[in-house]
């Protein structure tokens, strides 16, 4: 106790701190979505259908739902900052793998490896709820969750343009060398946060069932969350697929820069997220989720034009991740001493829902291609709705 003590009372949330974190969750998520705008590269490369490398953005989501299950809980054991120094040497040597795979095999447990190990910014975020103030707590974790959000619409446009001039192993080489940049600041800069929990890990790892158990809201919004992010999952996996038939006949580059078609989801999110105080949650979460229902509508009628798929991705993206504030604004409510666990659960669910879309989207794109993929996106999106309007009471936040 006094060591915990000793460690947080010299700790503060100042802007440096808070920049830290931001660049380092946006630089850490992006490993996982580097792969997309390469597949068809990865293809090439290793002479494989489309689908068995899609099955390489599949890997690196489940990986990334094995990590939030076995790795984001310990953050309640054990001290953050030493933690995540050691996850950040195993994302290094994993992105090595990647580059360096020589086969699909080594590949996919290579991109399994990446997944797994870049859970850094799930640890990040619940530091910067500790150490904020309470005043100014939500204002804190809002600005470290804008690098996650331009993390994640970043990535495909960087990868896509690394990957068209310099090979698709090249950006992983880059963020290896970034990751091991991030390392020396995280060592130098980052306070320390005392472990929380001082259970055994069994018994931590049994807390998460008995969660999920005991709280239908949480049950609700995991189920939201998991199947929204698999239509999401299921667009972005295989976009590249499309762009790359005579229609169009793009490569990654052009497929990468659907991220930065994503930011103006993201601005409306921003806007959204505002209402959320002022209009009815559940209100608000039949329309954002209609939204992504309304965009595979779009992406149908758009496979042969940019424009539409443009249009389509902008709703997505907004409907997507307008959705997911308003599943974590429900959860975040639940049990305050168990906040990093509830999110572990829902988050586990949120990447087990894509990576399952991505398998989906693959194998359907063999035997359908877009209107396969269109046709997963619009049944999992519906399906979610109708769960939604079937649970009005249970899915609000008072």
């Amino acid at each position: 106790m006094n060591n915990k003590h000793s460690i947080d009372s010299h700790n503060e949330l100042t802007p440096l701190t808070l920049w830290i974190m931001t660049i380092t969750t946006g630089l850490v998520v992006a490993n996982i979505y580097y792969n997309q705008p390469l597949l068809t590269d990865i293809a090439e490369t290793f002479h494989v259908s489309n689908s068995k490398a899609g099955q390489v953005s599949m890997f690196t989501q489940i990986g990334y739902a094995a990590g939030l299950l076995f790795i984001v809980p310990l953050g309640d054991m054990f001290k953050r900052k030493k933690l995540m120094l050691i996850d950040f040497a195993l994302v290094i040597i994993s992105l090595l793998g990647v580059a360096l795979a020589p086969s699909l095999f080594l590949l996919y447990i290579a991109s399994f490896l990446v997944g797994i190990s870049s859970v850094i910014p799930q640890l990040l975020i619940p530091m910067a709820a500790h150490l904020a103030k309470p005043h100014e707590r939500g204002k804190k974790i809002g600005f470290v969750m804008s690098g996650l959000l331009i993390g994640i619409l970043l990535s495909r446009t960087l990868s896509g343009f690394v990957g068209a001039h310099f090979g698709w192993q090249a950006i992983f080489y880059v963020a290896a060398i970034v990751m091991l940049i991030l390392w020396g600041l995280i060592y130098w800069l980052l306070p320390e946060v005392a472990p929380t929990y001082k259970g055994k890990y069994s018994h931590l790892m049994k807390s998460l069932y008995h969660l999920f158990m005991n709280e239908p809201k949480l049950r609700l919004a995991a189920f939201r969350g998991a199947l929204c992010f698999a239509a999401f999952s299921a667009f972005w996996s295989t976009l590249i697929f499309l762009l790359k038939l005579p229609q169009f006949n793009k490569g990654s580059d052009v497929a990468g820069a659907f991220g930065l078609v994503g930011a103006f989801g993201a601005v409306a999110v921003g806007l959204m997220g505002r209402l959320t105080d002022k209009v009815d949650s559940y209100k608000l979460s039949t329309f954002t989720i209609a939204l992504v229902v309304i965009s595979f509508i779009v992406f149908y009628f758009s496979s042969q034009s940019l424009v539409g798929l443009v249009i389509g991705v902008i709703i997505m993206d907004m409907g997507v991740q307008a959705t997911h504030i308003n599943n974590q604004a429900i959860i975040f409510s639940l049990n305050g001493e168990a906040r990093n666990r509830i999110n572990t659960v829902y988050m586990v669910s949120y990447f087990v829902g894509g990576s399952a879309g991505t398998f989906l989207a693959s194998k359907l794109w063999d035997q359908f291609q877009w209107n396969g993929v269109c046709a997963i996106g619009t049944i999992l999106s519906v399906i979610v709705l109708i769960v939604h309007l079937a649970n009005h009471k249970k899915m609000q936040v008072q």
